[in-house]
């Protein structure tokens, strides 16, 4: 089986393209490397891995390309509230317009897996959690075009979305931006971490368990399609200020301080249900236990120097 990643060097495609390649599929990786040209130096020796080098909005290439795999990765995105609207017309055009492009020219027989996000929920009820037919309500620019590609892609046979709860954990291609690897940096660094608004809620997921995810869809595609899928871990709905103290648990002398008066641009505030997807057989495995330990060793041990997209 083809299979088409687009962002095959971003954070989640460089560890899902890693993975599908070790499960023996042929993989056609689309990238233009802004923010990394290492995270896929450990893939090139594989026969089965066509990594190619430009814009996913080159329509042209990206036809010819689309022509020759089963299912269709669309993960390049401008991605993140503070990117999209510094990067407006960029986020259109590479969030929406060119998933638009691809549903239009894909055969009805051809698969595609579309990454959406929770932040499309925008700010979930008090005591309610989100599930898949909570209305979608997006605040940023990001969550915007996100969600209108997915009602596209759902609008396509063939189709299935999955909505990630926020990603954490090391990845090929690192990113110390996304919150919990950005608080166990501070953490590790500073022994300090400031926030605001710490009743602030969120789901995640660790990197590896999104890729399993997207394996489990491929494996499953035809009981799994045309519907949408919360993709997160249901015992990390936690509260920024809960998030805090549990990397506390493993960093002993970390100090914590909350800032009054000050808002965060891109209000997502939710709890989120992923009962849909863990009723036909996918629970994720990493914790965020796991997890925080997993950075805290990265970041103590590692040299790398790491770009992140903001």
């Amino acid at each position: 089986m083809k299979i088409l990643i687009t962002g095959c060097s971003g954070y989640i495609g460089s560890f899902l393209t890693t993975k599908l390649l070790s499960l023996g599929y042929k993989v056609f990786g689309i990238d233009l490397n802004l923010f990394s040209s290492d995270s896929l130096n450990h893939l090139f020796i594989n026969k089965n891995f066509n990594f190619l080098n430009f814009d996913v909005r080159n329509k042209n290439k990206l036809k010819k390309i689309i022509k020759k795999v089963d299912i269709i990765i669309p993960l390049a995105a401008i991605v993140g509230a503070p990117l999209c609207d510094k990067n407006k017309k960029d986020a259109i055009t590479t969030n929406l317009e060119i998933i638009k492009y691809i549903c239009k020219i894909k055969s009805k027989n051809q698969k595609i897996i579309f990454p959406t996000t929770n932040s499309g929920y925008g700010i979930g009820k008090k005591n309610e959690y989100c599930d898949e037919d909570t209305p979608l309500k997006p605040i940023s620019l990001y969550g915007r075009t996100k969600v209108e590609a997915e009602k596209v892609v759902l609008a396509t046979e063939n189709s299935l979305s999955f909505r990630l709860a926020t990603v954490f954990g090391y990845s090929y291609r690192m990113r110390t931006d996304l919150l919990v690897n950005h608080l166990v940096l501070l953490a590790h660094q500073k022994k300090k971490i400031e926030i605001f608004e710490p009743h602030f809620r969120r789901n995640y997921i660790h990197v590896e368990d999104v890729a399993n995810g997207f394996c489990f869809a491929i494996d499953n595609f035809a009981s799994m399609k045309n519907n949408s899928y919360n993709l997160g871990l249901s015992n990390a709905n936690l509260t920024k200020l809960q998030l805090v103290k549990k990397i506390k648990t493993h960093v002993k002398d970390l100090k914590i301080k909350i800032i009054k008066n000050k808002k965060d641009p891109d209000k997502r505030d939710y709890f989120v249900s992923n009962k849909k997807i863990e009723k036909i057989g996918f629970v994720p495995k990493i914790s965020l236990d796991q997890g925080i330990k997993e950075l805290l060793k990265f970041y103590h041990f590692s040299k790398i120097n790491i770009i992140n997209n903001y």
